[in-house]
């Protein structure tokens, strides 16, 4: 039997084995398949993790004047997407290979300063209101959160892992997602429940403080004694 023979059996055998395209043979089957194929293509793009480090600032920003003019839900969602976004950088940092030194930097500074903006919209509105206590609790909010990340960089800097405590940045931003999208007028529900969640974003973050500086002493003992 020939060569053209044996294409032919092969086609009756196997109906439509001469006509798939390559390309079409090629394409994924899988959700596995399309992640890693959209993975790939993101990774080729001239998208690099700075700019989305840019990307949630700016959305950030948008939140906070939202904010401002009493907009809460719209608010919660464009922080919800920011806080997406500075998760995003850094994960896609390392799977890119496109991180720098400097770029490292620029997100945690910019993680940093959008949580802290975003609560400076939250008091206007409470000083507005006349609610000097919710004002004061938006300042230990601010100040706790910033320490909850000094004390990790102080830490790590000693050489001691410290990611212990209740109230990382994901659970912090959860928190103040919620209380924006459910504050008072946010046009879903007749409750307000933003200032709760400040006092809770504040208590969680001293706690947590708290929690490092206990953990970073445990581990310098123990390393001391050895």
């Amino acid at each position: 039997m020939g060569p053209a023979h044996a294409r032919a059996g092969r086609a009756l055998e196997f109906p439509g084995a001469m006509t798939t395209p390559p390309a079409e043979r090629a394409r994924p089957q899988s959700a596995r398949e399309y992640q890693t194929l959209m993975r790939n293509r993101l990774i080729e793009s001239r998208l690099t993790p700075n700019a989305i480090s840019l990307t949630g600032l700016i959305l950030c920003l948008i939140a906070a004047a939202l904010v401002f003019n009493e907009y809460y839900f719209l608010g919660g969602i464009a922080f919800i997407l920011g806080s997406v976004c500075d998760t995003l950088d850094g994960r896609y940092s390392r799977m890119s290979g496109k991180g720098t030194s400097f770029g490292a930097f620029l997100d945690s500074t910019l993680d940093r300063m959008e949580e802290g903006i975003v609560l400076t919209a939250v008091a206007f509105q409470f000083s507005q209101a006349g609610d000097d206590a919710a004002v004061a609790a938006v300042v230990v909010a601010v100040l706790a959160s910033l320490m909850v990340s000094y004390t990790r960089a102080r830490a790590e800097a000693l050489g001691v892992e410290c990611k212990v405590g209740i109230a990382d940045r994901a659970v912090r931003v959860v928190i103040l997602s919620a209380g924006l999208v459910l504050a008072k007028g946010a046009g879903i529900f007749d409750f307000d429940l933003l200032e709760p969640a400040v006092w809770l974003l504040a208590g969680l973050s001293v706690i947590t403080v708290g929690q490092r500086i206990f953990h970073v002493r445990q581990e310098l003992t123990k390393a001391a004694a050895l």
